[in-house]
């Protein structure tokens, strides 16, 4: 399956027990949800995922559940954050081995790598593997900013094909536009841009409220793309004050959070990580709630996506 990079991807969490094992049947029904909903595609293992804990043979077990599950309706999307070039390599052969039909790569991890450095690093997992890559730049949480001189290198591999835009700056967007035309999709992966993204040409939203809110989420995609912006801006303006969770460090434990409350998941976490408590979690479940008892009626976005405009 090649990866066409445009609609919604959710970057799904992980669902633990009580005891910390994976949720699978949890995970099922969260996923069940964002299918219903349309979406487009799906990442397992990014920052949202709590990658950072997860074992190779957890990795293994769901990204191989995930592709049983999709029976093919959608992509499945294996994240790849390490910190030694040799171990990502590794994780790009695994994946495919595993089944996924494509990566989402961040720069090395811990270490903050300067231009030259990243460029290798990229290019080196590139070369590794015939999967479609979608970069992740994201320089306000990982220290590393893909450049645009950098995209410029990676233009020569055809299997980098996309961008998760994460800069917070939304005119990122138009320089990357500007430089490559449509060289690389990009994504927007910032809950509280991804409107304004879209319309300055992004062709996507890798979505962290996604796994609470799927059908608002793919709604909001749907009716812009068909240039119905009244009421995409309804749904927006409604969303945002839940989108602002996803920029906290504890996202995670936040959007754990909503989806227990939209009847989508658990607060389960895995420590480091501690569930929310006291006043921080009253102060959350208060945003949540709040929305929960206001959340607008849905057009029929679906059909909407049938109209989308050429060039949008």
């Amino acid at each position: 399956m090649s990866i066409e990079w445009k609609g919604i991807f959710p970057a799904i969490t992980t669902k633990f027990t009580p005891n910390e094992e994976l949720d699978l049947p949890l995970f099922d029904k969260n996923l069940q949800a964002q299918l219903d909903a349309g979406i487009d595609g799906i990442i397992l293992g990014g920052s949202l995922g709590e990658a950072s804990t997860l074992t190779n043979a957890e990795k293994e077990a769901l990204v191989k559940h995930t592709v049983e599950q999709v029976a093919g309706k959608i992509p499945v999307v294996l994240n790849i954050a390490e910190g030694a070039t040799q171990e990502a390599i590794k994780q790009a052969a695994l994946a495919k081995a595993w089944g996924a039909k494509g990566l989402m790569v961040l720069p090395p991890m811990r270490y903050k790598s300067d231009e030259r450095e990243t460029a290798a690093y990229f290019k080196a997992v590139a070369a590794s593997t015939d999967l479609p890559v979608m970069i992740y730049n994201n320089p306000v949480d990982y220290k590393v900013e893909v450049t645009l001189d950098i995209f410029e290198e990676l233009a020569a591999y055809d299997n980098v094909q996309a961008v998760k835009e994460s800069t917070r700056d939304v005119s990122n967007v138009t320089r990357m536009i500007n430089r490559f035309g449509d060289r690389f999709k990009i994504l927007c992966g910032v809950d509280t841009l991804a409107l304004e993204e879209m319309v300055l040409g992004a062709t996507g939203w890798v979505g962290g409220l996604v796994c609470a809110f799927p059908a608002e989420t793919v709604a909001i995609y749907r009716l812009v793309k068909a240039g119905r912006m009244k009421e995409a801006l309804a749904i927006y303006r409604w969303f945002l004050p839940l989108l602002e969770l996803d920029l906290h460090p504890k996202l995670v434990q936040y959007i754990k959070l909503a989806e227990t409350r939209a009847g989508l998941g658990s607060e389960y976490v895995r420590a480091p990580r501690l569930t929310l408590e006291g006043a921080e979690r009253e102060r959350i479940l208060s945003v949540i709630d709040t929305a929960l008892a206001n959340r607008p009626e849905l057009p029929d976005y679906l059909a909407a996506g049938k109209l989308e405009k050429a060039g949008m």
